[in-house]
């Protein structure tokens, strides 16, 4: 199909733009709309994708007959099969009178079906045998009525993903998609996005009475850069607001900016992850690093929290000797040994935040001389209050804290001789 042809289409159906992907999307709705093929446009919402359902009817032999677009995912589940294919007279409650469904209606000419990915399991099966022999049965009804109706339907979802999760038939998925097409994002399409804010620019001043907008250069190069989830209808919407709101017609990169969300709502978080990794596994491994330095974090400021209750020269007024800070001062740091960063749930040794070259080790044995050097030095303490209260258990046993039972067990298992 040569440049004109496509250029005419374009001016038809108010297509703005000359972005490669887009001509050929145009090129492919143009050579199977003659013919009564089955057709899915797939792109993001907000590509314009009912726009190419229109190339398709009025380019083909049913341009006459009616064109019914329908969005499946308005429509509640429970109605469905009567807007669609049409209910008998008291066949449910109140279904007042006989009604005739969009397949009966568009009979001779093209009916839509946006977001069909949304269209329930059991209306996907009665929409497979309309495709395949043109029939249909109304809703309370046992006639089989007959209907040369085209369908082109939408998608702004995966279906071949969505009939791996069960939520799409797998032979309607096959029978609809005998001719593709895909209309590209608005962020594939370059220079196109200059070409429709200025068209938008001059629509909103008629409307509006106003001076049209301009662009600086460095705005255009904001707009170029942006992602536009939203694609066209957020362009359009964008361009309204700019120019409601501005009294300044040019507008520069630091106006525009105001009116963009923020791009990173809409980009994915990356994650450093080895070949053989999932994300799942990704996400555990990093949830666990989290928790086990918070853990250290958290022990080293109850230590600076203790040093700051516990007098470095006396007892506290609980009776808390200075060997108690001193050992809580000594005390060494919570670490993070090798063997835990060996672990499979723990993420690789190449995170920059943390250093593993002088990771301690923890072992059996440190374990026990931690559980010594406590013991020894409740001793120390216990000795030191016997001296201190002439051997008088009543008053040591006050100053440590402890009852005097307590005291004399303690005496008798770390034999202390009075």
């Amino acid at each position: 199909m040569n440049d004109p042809e496509i250029q005419q289409i374009k001016q038809r159906f108010g297509i703005i733009g000359n972005a490669p992907p887009l001509n050929h999307a145009i090129e492919v709705a143009s050579q199977v709309a003659p013919t009564d093929m089955t057709v899915v446009i797939t792109g993001e919402s907000g590509s314009g994708k009912e726009s190419f359902s229109k190339i398709i009817h009025h380019l083909s032999s049913r341009k006459h007959g009616k064109f019914i677009a329908i969005n499946c995912g308005a429509i509640p589940e429970g109605t469905i099969d009567s807007e669609l294919f049409g209910h008998e007279k008291g066949s449910f409650t109140g279904a007042h009178e006989a009604r005739k469904g969009y397949f009966e209606v568009s009979n001779g000419g093209t009916i839509f079906l946006d977001e069909i990915g949304e269209m329930p399991l059991a209306t996907q099966a009665r929409l497979l045998r309309v495709l395949e022999y043109g029939e249909f049965i109304k809703v309370g009804s046992s006639k089989v009525l007959k209907t040369d109706a085209r369908v082109v339907a939408a998608t702004n979802i995966n279906l071949l993903e969505s009939v791996e999760k069960g939520k799409f038939r797998q032979d309607l998925y096959y029978r609809l998609n005998t001719v593709p097409i895909y209309v590209p994002a608005f962020r594939e399409r370059g220079s196109d996005i200059e070409l429709l804010f200025r068209k938008f620019a001059s629509d909103f001043s008629e409307k509006y009475k106003v001076k049209p907008l301009h662009l600086t250069e460095d705005a255009k190069v904001v707009l170029s850069k942006y992602r536009f989830p939203g694609n066209i209808r957020q362009l359009k919407n964008l361009v309204e607001q700019i120019s409601v709101l501005e009294i300044e017609r040019e507008i520069n990169s630091e106006k525009i900016l105001k009116y963009l969300p923020a791009e990173s709502n809409y980009l994915p978080t990356l994650y450093k992850q080895q070949p053989d990794q999932d994300k799942s596994s990704m996400s555990e491994r990093e949830l666990l690093y989290k928790v086990l330095f918070d853990m250290r974090k958290d022990v080293n400021e109850l230590k600076k929290l203790v040093h700051g209750m516990i007098s470095d020269d006396s007892v506290d007024h609980n009776g808390t000797d200075t060997a108690a800070a001193d050992f809580f001062r000594n005390a060494p740091d919570p670490v993070v040994s090798k063997e835990m960063v060996s672990s499979p749930y723990m993420i690789d040794s190449s995170k920059e935040d943390y250093d593993f070259d002088n990771v301690e080790d923890i072992s059996h044995e440190t374990e026990r001389d931690e559980s010594l050097s406590i013991e020894a030095k409740e001793k120390e303490l216990i000795i030191k209050a016997l001296r201190k209260n002439n051997n008088k258990r009543k008053y040591a046993a006050l100053d440590l804290g402890i009852s005097e039972r307590t005291l004399y067990r303690k005496i008798k298992q770390f034999e202390i001789d009075d």
